[in-house]
C-alpha cells in the first residue's frame, strides 16, 4: 500500500486525457504537487492510502480550466466604457485611462481581483499580456495560481515604457527573472501586427526563441485590421507576420476571427495556437472565428475570456458554452464543436495552447495537481441522466455555472475549500478597487469636454507615429531645390502635387491643443483635380522639442477621416477662434543614404508667407530618430538649403 498526501474519492472523474477517460465512481491520488494515480475508486483504494481523504460527494473532479487569453489587471476597468466601437473604446477610454493610472500598484490590485474571480470560477491557469508584467507575475505567484505572463511591446509609448526598445529590454529581464518558476511561465507579447513594426515582431520572435518561451499576440481580430494589412503590406495578417519570422517562436494568437483556411493551415504547420474569445468578439462586434474549421484542420484552439474591460467577466463556463453555441450557429451545424470538444478546448487543449500541456490540463499520472470540484447536483443541473455516459460533458458545458465550483487545488495546494478563498481577502479587494474607481470617474468627468475626446468619439481616430523627425527652412524659391532633387544620390520613390486648404480650430484653454481640418486637392499632370481627401488632426501642446541642430522631434498626433462638412465640425467642436491657411505643395518620397524621407516644397499663399522646404521622416524609436536627424541635416545641405532660415513652428504659429 502506497501512502500519499491526499486521496480524492467518491467522484465523477473527468480526466480530459488523450482517451477522454471517465471514472465513476473514481478516485485520484496526489503526492506533493503531483498526481500519482487516477482510476476507478476501488482500484485506487487497493493501492493507495492517505490520512487526508477528500470525499467528493459525487461531484465532478476534473482538471482546472485554462483561460487562454486575458488582461487580468483590466478588472479595474470593468464596466468603464461599454457599447462603443472598438476604436472609440480603445483609444477614447482604455488608453487614456491606462496612461493616467496604470502602475505596478494598479497592476497588483487588478491581478489579485482577477485571480479571486477566476479561482471562484474553476480557473487554475491563464495567459496574460499587459504592462508591468513583473507585478502580474508576482501577484499571481503569491496567490498560488499558474500563468503564462507576457510583457507587452508596442510601437507607441506605453504606461511602462517610453519606447519599444525599453519594452524589449524589460521583456528580456522579465524572462530571465522568472524562467524556471514552478507557477509562472514568462513570455513576450508584441501586442498586434498593427501596433508593432516589422522590427518589433522580428525582435520579439528572436527573444522568444532564444529563451524557448511562448510569444503572445493578437491576430486578425477585426476585418478592418485585415483590410489595412492588405493595403499596407499587400497581404493578409498571417502571411505578413510569417514574413517577419514570427512563427519561429511558439505563438499563441488571440482572436483570429478573420483568417482564411490558408492562414489556418500556415499556423497549424507552424505549431501555433489560437485563443478563441467568443464573448469579447461578440460584444465588440468583431465577428465569429471559424473554430469548426480550425479544429478540422488540426489547429490547436484554446478558449479565453479576454479582459474584463471588453467582456466584462472572467467566467470560463460562460465562454465554453458560448464557444460551442457560436460554432453551431455560424456553421449552421448543430453537431459542430460538441460539449466534450468545447470542454477539451478549455482544459487539455487550452494547456497545449499555452505550451504547458506537459504539466497540466488533464488528470494524468505525473502531471501537476491542478484540480477542481464542480457540483452538478444543483437546480440548474437537475435531473441527471445516465443513458449516455458522456452526458456529463453536456451538463458541464450547457448547464453548469461558475458558481457551481466548490473547491480548487493548484500545484497540490488548496486555493479554495467549500467556496472559501484561502489566499485572498475579498473584502479588501472590494474596498481597494472602489478607491481606483472613484479616481478614474473623476478623471473621466473632468475630461468629458476635452477636444481629443470629441475627436475620438467621432470614430475612426488613430494614433500617428510616435516620433517624427522634421527640418523646416524658409527659402527664396523652389527651383534650385527641384533641380537638386534630380541628383544621383537621391532616389525619388513617389511624387504628388496638392493644393491644401487648412482650417485650424483653437480654444481658450490652450491645453486643449488645436484641431486642423485639412482638405487635400490632388493635382494631376494636366493641372486638373483628380481626387479630394479630407481629414482631421489633433495637434497637442507639448508635441515638439528641439532634438538636434535645426531638427525638431514631434510626438504622436491623432488623426481621423473627415466625413462631414467643415460647417459640421465648427458646430461640433465650437472653437473660440479659426484660422485658414492655403498652400500649394509638392510632396516627394525619396531615398537618401538608404533612408526614406518625405520632402515637402510649399508655397504658402494664404496668408502670403512665401516658400518653405520641409524634410520629414517617421520613426518609432528615439535611437532611430537620432540617426535620421543627422542624415536629414546632410540632406538639407545636399539640397543647397542649409542657409535658409530655420523654422521651428507650424504655419499656424507663424500667424500669431
Amino acid at each position: 500500500m502506497v501512502t500519499v498526501d491526499t486521496l480524492f474519492t467518491n467522484a465523477i472523474v473527468l480526466t480530459m486525457d488523450s482517451e477522454m477517460n471517465i471514472y465513476e465512481p473514481g478516485a485520484v491520488a496526489v503526492q506533493g504537487n503531483m498526481i500519482s494515480a487516477v482510476g476507478l475508486e476501488e482500484d485506487i483504494l487497493q493501492k493507495y492510502s492517505s490520512a487526508q481523504r477528500v470525499d467528493c460527494q459525487n461531484k465532478v473532479l476534473m482538471p482546472g480550466l485554462i483561460n487562454a487569453h486575458t488582461h487580468v489587471p483590466m478588472t479595474l476597468l470593468r464596466g468603464l466604457a461599454d457599447d462603443l466601437r472598438l476604436d472609440v473604446w480603445l483609444m477614447g477610454y482604455m488608453m487614456p485611462v491606462e496612461r493616467e493610472f496604470v502602475s505596478p500598484e494598479f497592476v497588483d490590485l487588478g491581478t489579485r481581483l482577477a485571480c479571486a474571480e477566476m479561482i471562484r470560477g474553476g480557473v487554475t491557469a491563464f495567459a496574460d499580456m499587459y504592462y508591468y508584467e513583473d507585478a502580474v507575475a508576482r501577484a499571481t505567484a503569491q496567490v498560488g495560481m499558474r500563468a503564462v505572463c507576457s510583457q507587452t511591446v508596442l510601437k507607441f509609448p506605453s504606461p511602462d515604457a517610453q519606447s519599444y526598445e525599453e519594452s524589449l529590454n524589460a521583456a528580456r529581464e522579465f524572462i530571465i527573472r522568472w524562467k524556471g518558476h514552478p507557477l509562472i511561465t514568462p513570455s513576450i507579447a508584441p501586442h498586434a501586427p498593427f501596433t508593432c513594426t516589422d522590427e518589433i515582431l522580428r525582435a520579439a520572435s528572436q527573444l522568444a526563441v532564444e529563451f524557448d518561451v511562448p510569444l503572445l499576440t493578437h491576430i486578425a481580430e477585426t476585418s478592418f485590421e485585415v483590410e489595412n494589412s492588405r493595403i499596407e503590406h499587400g497581404m493578409p495578417v498571417v502571411p505578413y507576420v510569417k514574413k517577419q519570422n514570427l512563427f519561429d517562436a511558439k505563438v499563441l494568437a488571440a482572436h483570429c476571427v478573420h483568417i482564411d483556411e490558408g492562414e489556418m493551415r500556415t499556423m497549424q504547420r507552424a505549431g501555433a495556437s489560437v485563443a478563441h474569445n467568443p464573448s469579447s468578439n461578440v460584444k465588440l462586434a468583431s465577428g465569429i472565428a471559424n473554430v469548426k474549421r480550425m479544429l478540422e484542420l488540426g489547429l490547436n484552439v484554446g478558449i479565453g475570456t479576454d479582459g474584463t474591460a471588453s467582456n466584462n467577466d472572467l467566467d470560463m463556463f460562460e465562454e465554453i458554452r458560448l464557444a460551442a453555441f457560436m460554432a453551431k450557429v455560424s456553421s449552421q451545424d448543430p453537431t459542430a464543436v460538441p460539449a466534450s470538444t468545447a470542454l477539451l478546448m478549455a482544459t487539455r487543449m487550452g494547456a497545449k495552447a499555452l505550451f504547458i500541456d506537459d504539466i497540466t490540463g488533464s488528470i494524468d499520472s505525473g502531471k501537476h495537481a491542478d484540480l477542481i470540484l464542480v457540483e452538478i447536483r444543483k437546480l440548474n443541473n437537475t435531473p441527471r441522466f445516465h443513458r449516455d455516459p458522456e452526458g456529463v460533458y453536456a451538463q458541464l458545458v450547457y448547464a453548469s455555472k461558475a458558481s457551481d465550483v466548490s473547491d480548487v487545488m493548484i500545484d497540490g495546494q488548496w486555493l479554495m475549500r467549500d467556496r472559501k478563498l484561502l489566499t485572498l481577502n475579498e473584502e479588501d479587494l472590494f474596498t481597494e478597487s472602489q478607491v481606483y474607481a472613484q479616481k478614474i470617474d473623476e478623471f473621466l468627468i473632468a475630461r468629458e469636454e476635452s477636444v481629443i475626446s470629441k475627436l475620438i468619439a467621432i470614430g475612426g481616430a488613430s494614433q500617428e507615429e510616435s516620433f517624427e523627425v522634421q527640418v523646416k527652412v524658409k527659402v527664396e524659391a523652389l527651383d534650385s531645390i527641384l533641380n537638386a532633387l534630380q541628383k544621383t544620390e537621391i532616389k525619388t520613390l513617389r511624387k504628388r502635387h496638392y493644393k491644401e486648404y487648412d482650417s485650424y480650430f483653437s480654444f481658450d484653454d490652450a491645453k486643449q491643443g488645436l484641431i486642423r481640418y485639412r482638405e487635400d486637392h490632388f493635382i494631376g499632370e494636366d493641372g486638373d483635380i483628380y481626387n479630394v481627401r479630407s481629414r482631421l488632426t489633433h495637434i497637442g501642446l507639448a508635441e515638439r522639442e528641439q532634438f538636434a541642430e535645426k531638427v525638431l522631434l514631434s510626438r504622436s498626433r491623432y488623426i481621423a477621416p473627415a466625413t462631414q462638412s467643415l460647417r459640421f465640425y465648427r458646430e461640433y467642436f465650437k472653437p473660440q477662434k479659426e484660422h485658414e491657411i492655403e498652400k500649394d505643395r509638392l510632396r516627394f518620397l525619396i531615398e537618401y543614404q538608404n533612408t526614406e524621407f518625405f520632402i515637402n516644397l510649399d508655397e504658402v499663399k494664404k496668408p502670403e508667407l512665401g516658400y518653405f522646404l520641409e524634410i520629414k521622416s517617421r520613426t518609432w524609436s528615439r535611437k532611430d530618430a537620432e540617426q535620421k536627424s543627422m542624415i536629414a541635416l546632410e540632406l538639407l545641405d545636399y539640397l543647397d538649403a542649409a542657409h535658409g532660415e530655420t523654422i521651428y513652428d507650424d504655419y499656424i504659429k507663424m500667424l500669431s
